[in-house]
This record gives C-alpha cells, structure tokens and sequence, in this order.
C-alpha cells in the first residue's frame, strides 16, 4: 500500500491508508487513545486502543479507514479536522527519547547554543519549520521571476583569490601549492563583473558568501546568501525599477496578507536620511511594531569615499586620506568626475542602498567600466603597486570591450528577517552559525589533525 499524506485523508474517506510520520501529541483516555500524527504536509487523528508504548515524537506507522468526525468534534483550526483515522495497524519505526529541548514553543527562549546543538530539533519547530519552507518558496519565486525577465543563472567559484574587498577573507590552504591560499569569496563581484565583458548582460545567482566579520542581529557570522544580479547597459534608475517590480511582485504573490506603505519607493539621498532620520537605513513605517506593514525606501547619492581609518586593514590602514564607502569598483557619478582630481570628498558615488523596516536588506551600484578611472580610484585609495596587481585581470579585461554594467545584491537571510518580523537572521536560516562563531551540529571548527597540517606543510604554534 502507498503511504497518503495527512492532508489527503479527507478525500478518502471509507478508504483504507497507511500514514507514516511524527507522533504530535497523544492523548490517552484510558480504552482509547488519540495520537496526531505530523508529517510534512500537516496533522491528523488518528483514534485507536493499546498505544501505551508510544512516545511523542516517535516516527510510526498507521494504516486504518478514514472516517468522518462527528459534526461536535470537527475542529476547524485543522485542515484535516472534519476526519480521523481508525487505527487497525500500528507499527513504531523509531521509538524517540525524551527530547532535550521544547520544541512545542517559538524558542525564543532558550539559549541559542544549546537550539544550535539539537538543531535538528529546533527545525521540528512550527514556526522554524514555516520559516524554512518560506525561503524555499521566496528562492524559487526569485529563481522563475529572473528567469522570465532573460536572466542566466551561472555559479561562480567558491574557492578563488583573496583580494582587498573589505572584509577579511577565510583561507583555504592548498595541498597542491604549498604556501599558497585560496580565499572563500566574500561576494561575486569581480567574477559578475566579468561576466558582463563576457557578453552575458543579464547575470544571477543565490550566491553564497563569506566574510570573517563580527555577527549582529541582521549578520550571521561567517556566511550568507544573497540574490546576486548584474546587468548590462542600464543605469541606476533601471536597476532600482526592476528591483522594486521584483519585490513587489513577490510580496503580492507570497505575502498577500502585508501591505507595501509607498509606491514609487521613496528614494531618498544618503545626507538628507542622515539628517532627517539619523540614520541611512530608517524605518518608515507609521507602525514600527508591525511586520505586516512594509516601507521599501531607496537610498541613494552616497559619497564615493570616507574618510580612511586605521580599521580599514584592507586598503591601506590610515596610509591613504580615504576609502571606498561601498566598494572600490563603485562609478563616480557622471557630474562629479572632474573633482576625482580636485576634492574627491566631494565625489558622489552611482551606489544604492535598499532598506526594508529599518534594514539594509540589499546594496548595488554602477560600475567602473573605464580603466583610467578605476587607475584613478586605487590611487585615491592608497593602492600600493603590488595590490593594483591584484586586479590587474580587471583591467586587462577592460582593454577588449566592456558594456556599462551594475547590479545589485539583496541579502536573502536579512529580506526575510524582516518581512518576517523575526529578531535575527539566524531564525530564517537551517544552520547557522552561533554568536561565537560555533557552526550548528557539527560544532566546528575544530582542530585539524596532524597529518593533515603536515600534508599541508602547515604547522600551528600555539601563543
């Protein structure tokens, strides 16, 4: 007999099936028994006698005639609440023990170490369980919609080059080159970007990125996904009308119950959200409290350069008067070239910022397409000759014909805490690293054995 899901037995009733899943709850009332059993499609009763070795959250088989409820016992805030199943059959495929955390409850509660730990568990979590199959949805909905609108989806390489992007990489030692790295790529950029020049125009992927920086609610530690696109021969005003039909069309589709405040996004410069909200990622909403209600607003007009800190490790670390307030491969915008020579502090940048509820949930540009200007750029920034080197690829690539190209890359785990309402990334993540920097489970990372350093030619010297 093929096994029915939970949520198909009302249409078999007076059918015999056999249901396999997770015991919910069980409810013993002496000669009967009640037991919902989960699956992935939802709950259902089943009803029957001598079950007293049952445990929740066993994973059991049931096979029985589908009945109807009587009309008093219909409950209606199940899908399958007008039937139950008359236990004839009844085998335990895995007797669970008692469960070392809740997973009844939302979680918020308990400390997130030990929901990392018994991950597994937590995902058992309805609300967990909701939230992952939502970023399913949102994924494949972003997926088809670009795919529609002549978009090509192409993975780009996860072990490359470590170039000063602005985080610090994660190396990977190689076994063939010893001595040698690679980094864990902390965005696509110089790949999409050469995708461009390849021809390809209209470029996308869910990539997954990885930056050694400290986690915050709205940043996981260690990696992250994000909807990664590029395209050619556009200006910034088209990447921010087709990003906002994007968006907009998903919310309509997959959060029909939430209203988006404002339609054009208000678009507003980086000095006047600065000076008006205090911040370059307000929260718009009347409502701050509610989730339901989304204020997409569009940043917008940056300055090109900050003023360089000693933080700034990655370009120069104080040795230069400014750094990139994005990223180095950021076009100046077209009215304020002239003062690349003359006050680059001045220089407004081609960047966006997209903020949802108070998040910056994306961030994009136009790019450099012209060699002399992206020259001029590293020089500003204090590039020693043996970092422009680093990126000499780029500048080799500009010389056979390169479009004017730009992107954008919203963050899928931040779009999703927020239009969730959820307190941090982590909660619409699978397996996520902890605050420590501690990975679900598996508990890394951990420390490599000696044979494997010494395949390496890596030695660890402990301070």
């Amino acid at each position: 007999m093929e096994r029915t899901l939970t949520t198909d037995t009302p249409k078999k009733v007076g059918e015999k099936v056999k249901i396999e899943g997770w015991v919910d709850s069980i409810r013993d009332h002496g000669k009967i028994t009640f037991v919902d059993l989960r699956d992935r499609s939802g709950i259902v009763q089943c009803v029957g006698k001598d079950l007293s070795k049952v445990t929740t959250e066993s994973v059991i088989e049931i096979t029985g005639k589908v009945s109807e409820r009587p009309e008093n016992l219909i409950n209606p805030n199940l899908e399958t609440g007008n039937v139950e199943v008359q236990i004839e059959e009844f085998k335990v495929i895995s007797l669970a023990h008692e469960l070392p955390i809740p997973i009844n409850g939302d979680g918020y509660d308990i400390d997130e170490e030990i929901r990392n730990k018994y991950r597994y568990l937590d995902l058992r979590r309805p609300r967990m369980a909701k939230n992952i199959r939502i970023r399913s949805k949102v994924s494949a909905f972003l997926r088809n919609w670009l795919l529609s609108n002549d978009f090509v989806e192409i993975e780009t390489p996860i072990l490359t080059k470590t170039t000063p992007e602005g985080a610090r990489d994660f190396l990977v030692p190689s076994r063939f080159q010893q001595g040698k790295f690679y980094a864990l790529p902390q965005s696509p950029q110089q790949y999409k970007q050469l995708l461009m020049v390849a021809g390809f125009e209209r470029y996308f992927q869910l990539a997954r990125c990885f930056r050694d920086e400290d986690p915050r609610r709205d940043r996981a530690y260690g990696e992250f996904t994000q909807l990664d696109m590029e395209m050619s021969f556009i200006t910034q005003e088209d990447i921010l009308n087709l990003t906002e039909k994007m968006f907009s069309t998903l919310v309509a589709e997959l959060f029909p119950e939430k209203r988006i405040q404002k339609t054009p996004w208000p678009r507003i410069s980086h000095k006047d959200a600065v000076a008006k909200y205090g911040s370059d990622k307000p929260d718009l909403r009347k409502d701050k409290n509610n989730s339901d209600e989304l204020a997409f607003s569009w940043i917008i007009d940056f300055p090109l350069f900050n003023e360089q800190s000693k933080e700034d490790f990655f370009y120069g670390s104080g040795s230069s008067k400014w750094a990139p307030s994005h990223h180095m491969f950021t076009a100046p915008h077209p009215d304020d070239v002239k003062l690349l020579d003359t006050d680059p502090g001045k220089v407004r940048g081609l960047q966006h910022d997209l903020v949802l509820n108070g998040f910056e949930i994306g961030g994009g540009s136009i790019r450099i397409h012209q060699p002399e200007i992206q020259k001029k750029v590293f020089d500003l920034i204090g590039f020693s000759e043996e970092q422009k080197k680093e990126f000499e690829h780029m500048l080799t690539s500009f010389k056979y014909g390169v479009p004017p190209h730009g992107g954008i890359a919203p963050g899928l785990d931040r779009f999703l805490m927020a239009i969730l309402g959820e307190p941090s990334v982590r909660e619409v993540m699978a397996y996520p690293t902890t605050a420590s920097g501690q990975t679900s489970v598996l508990d890394a990372p951990s420390e490599a054995t000696d044979g494997q350093l010494k395949e390496l030619g890596i030695k660890v010297v402990k301070k």
